[in-house]
């Protein structure tokens, strides 16, 4: 049983913190000020051309708006395989401070500049940004931590994106940013943690599998684990990695073409897409993006809006920190079927919550808190399984040389659910009404039916490990195809 060093903990914390981050305070971010900025684009087109715009293009340039940041995920994601494999794990997210920096100083001018083309643009780079780090952090922790702690240490990023959306809603509060003159700040103030990492990030190790498997460096690699470990003895560790290595050399590097090509890894591709298409249609971040208009249609009061959803996001980020400790305890799988199930139970009555012109929320003065009942239970259920759990088993479930490109995969799915989501959820809400999150309960309960039959535990198991669970439920003699080395291998007993 391997410890958390301080040297593993504050790597740790540097890349959730300098990348998830981020990507929880660019969710919330647009939130509280949203009327503000539409009005502010309102008035920079009417400024342009004498008119003032539409309702409904209005509403469609807004959600372009909100739904750039995923479409810029999606982008970020095919940008993981080629980024961390030429400058590693570690430089992949040095780099990625790019896609912060840069409009976070763009949308801190865009008032200024009387332009909502930055914004826009910068969203989309934002979204690059949370599409690099959604994949490539998860990865870096994965490679890092020992076999013990890897469950743990791969929720933290996902903590991390909760903090990020506790901190952008309190941000978001009117009488701090979310006003007139705010609100260019409250986007602005995301380049903080891009920057801090990037001062603080390079003085930690590189992820060890990175340096023995894929730069042959093993010297790298020892020292890098000696400073993770805190002990000078770790050749039984670099005797794993060297096996996953020789069992891989036969694939070389899988790319995304041939990652669906090969049986030997068709039930964990079918997986990963299964789970991050069912984590973001399952309708999480529609709370996030349209958290207030969700609790003003249920007949919240405005004056109280901003209070419940902060609200919401301080018990997310709590039910995380739940997940951390509990997820090496319960298992992966259990925490999957248990979130997904708790989503699916409250979907249909967080639906029926909302008013609809034959009953108004007026009449029943009590619906407004069995709404935010709805939603916070929505959000518990999430936050324990749903959330941090499906990046976590794309590291587990995937060996080194088809890693990179499983996250691609992974991310991409992950990314493009999001966009349709953040683009389709208000034309959703105004064609359905009362039954809109109806349709994300359905996707759940396919989701948890999913995971019951074919999802397998992973906890405490290493890497090779896991991938023989799956060469049997592949029905494959060894994990490829091209070679029959693992067949020879030893159960594999050493501390990751």
């Amino acid at each position: 049983m391997q410890r958390l060093t301080l040297v593993l903990a504050l790597a740790t914390l540097i890349a959730a913190f300098g990348s998830s981050f981020q990507y929880g305070y660019n969710v919330a971010a647009v939130n509280s000020p949203a009327l503000l900025m539409q009005q502010f684009y309102n008035e920079t087109y009417y400024s342009r051309t004498g008119e003032f715009i539409e309702d409904f293009p209005l509403t469609l340039l807004w959600s372009v708006t909100v739904s750039m940041f995923p479409f810029g995920g999606f982008i970020g994601s095919l940008l993981v395989g080629p980024l961390v494999n030429k400058f590693g794990r570690k430089g992949a997210l040095l780099f990625n401070n790019i896609f912060s920096i840069v409009p976070a100083i763009l949308m801190g001018c865009s008032k200024v500049a009387k332009s909502f083309e930055l914004i826009i643009i910068s969203r989309l780079l934002v979204g690059i940004c949370a599409g690099l780090s959604s994949n490539v952090v998860p990865m870096y922790l994965g490679e890092l931590a020992p076999k013990n702690l890897r469950g743990a240490l791969g929720v933290v990023p996902q903590l991390f994106i909760t903090v990020g959306i506790l901190v952008a809603q309190i941000f978001g509060l009117r009488n701090l940013l979310a006003n007139v003159d705010g609100w260019p700040i409250l986007l602005g103030l995301t380049g903080v943690p891009a920057a801090l990492q990037l001062l603080l990030l390079p003085f930690f190790p590189e992820s060890p599998r990175y340096l023995l498997i894929q730069k042959k460096d093993e010297e790298a690699a020892k020292k890098a684990l000696q400073r993770l470990r805190g002990w000078d003895s770790v050749d039984r560790e670099v005797a794993e990695i060297r096996q996953e290595d020789e069992a891989e050399k036969a694939a070389g590097f899988i790319s995304v073409l041939k990652l669906f090509r090969m049986r030997s890894l068709r039930w964990q591709l079918l997986s990963v897409i299964v789970l991050m298409a069912g984590q973001q249609l399952s309708g999480v971040n529609a709370i996030y993006y349209y958290a207030d208009q969700i609790y003003l249609s249920a007949g919240v009061q405005e004056e109280h809006v901003q209070y419940v959803t902060a609200g919401t996001g301080a018990v997310n980020v709590v039910m995380t920190i739940c997940a951390v400790f509990v997820v090496e305890l319960l298992g992966r799988r259990l925490l999957l079927l248990l979130g997904f199930s708790i989503c699916l139970t409250v979907g249909g009555p967080l639906g029926s919550c909302e008013p609809t012109a034959f009953s108004p929320q007026d009449t029943v003065s009590w619906m407004p808190y069995v709404s935010i009942v709805c939603v916070i239970a929505y959000v518990i259920g999430h936050a324990l399984g749903p959330s941090p759990i499906p990046a976590l088993l794309i590291t587990e479930i995937f060996l080194q040389s088809s890693r990179p490109s499983a996250f691609m995969v992974g991310g991409s799915v992950h990314w493009l659910s999001n966009f349709a989501v953040g683009l389709i959820f208000p034309f959703i809400q105004e064609g359905l009404g009362p039954y809109s999150f109806i349709v994300f309960a359905v996707i759940c309960l396919l989701t948890t039916v999913y995971i019951f039959l074919i999802v397998p535990e992973t906890k405490a198991k290493t890497f090779i490990e896991i991938n023989q669970i799956f060469t049997k439920m592949n029905k494959v003699s060894e994990v490829h195809p091209e070679k029959e080395e693992l067949k020879e291998l030893p159960p594999v007993t050493s501390e990751q």
